[in-house]
């Protein structure tokens, strides 16, 4: 993970401070030390930015005041000598408030809540990830879309393979393993060096075969374990 920085401060030692306690934190890069807002408009123009430590009390243009006129502000560190707009920073949506003179102990604090939140929400958006539930397969002169939950099993025939569904056969031009790895792992597992089943088809276990519906198909003994640890028996 890594974040790209801004600091805004009118303050030179402010912002030296700042720029320190940064380079102290692998996750965190540094884009620009801005003596003002206007330098930071440039600077968000230029570059992506995920993390502002943003003054306050500055002239011309105040912290709030930049941080209002943002149509789509990054996440926000205020950083001020008073404590009396603490509360109208957090009604901004400010992450944290450090009040001046900072430590890095406390800076610290402030970076730890910003990383928690930024894992927290690529978590959210892997989760929202909608991963395709079909595959096509190249069939003469055109590709057959086949969901995979049309997909009985898979049965390798040398050089190709045999994909069983819906009561038909197609065959394809693909070694088992290739179209394994196309395919969900949480549906789909190997139960012989030469059989590719979807778990949700199975109907019943006897002995050493599986059933799916009418069809008979062998357990390998290298595969059996892992059968059966995915069905949880």
């Amino acid at each position: 993970m890594n974040l790209n920085c801004l600091i805004v401060d009118d303050e030179p030692i402010a912002r030296d401070i700042l720029q320190n306690y940064i380079d102290k934190i692998p996750q965190l890069t540094l884009i620009k030390s801005c003596m003002s807002a206007t330098e930071a408009y440039e600077a968000i123009y230029e570059h992506p930015i995920d993390l502002i430590f943003l003054d306050i009390q500055m002239p011309v243009i105040t912290g709030i005041e930049f941080l209002k006129s943002l149509s789509k502000a990054p996440i926000i560190i205020f950083t001020t000598a008073y404590s009396d707009f603490a509360v109208e920073g957090f009604t901004l949506n400010a992450i944290d408030y450090l009040l001046k003179p900072i430590t890095f102990e406390r800076f610290y604090q402030a970076i730890e809540k910003v990383l928690e939140k930024v894992s927290a929400k690529k978590i959210v958006e892997i989760q929202n990830v909608q991963e395709p539930d079909y595959i096509f397969i190249r069939q003469d002169y055109k590709l057959l879309r086949l969901n995979f939950s049309e997909i009985d099993y898979i049965k390798a025939e040398k050089d190709f393979c045999s994909i069983y569904f819906k009561g038909k056969r197609l065959l394809a031009s693909m070694h088992l393993g290739a179209i394994a790895v196309m395919l969900p792992s949480q549906q789909f597992v190997r139960i012989h060096r030469s059989f590719l089943v979807n778990l949700k088809k199975i109907t019943a276990i006897k002995g050493n075969v599986i059933e799916i519906e009418t069809e008979e198909i062998p357990i390998g003994s290298n595969h059996r374990d892992e059968l059966f640890n995915r069905l949880k028996i």
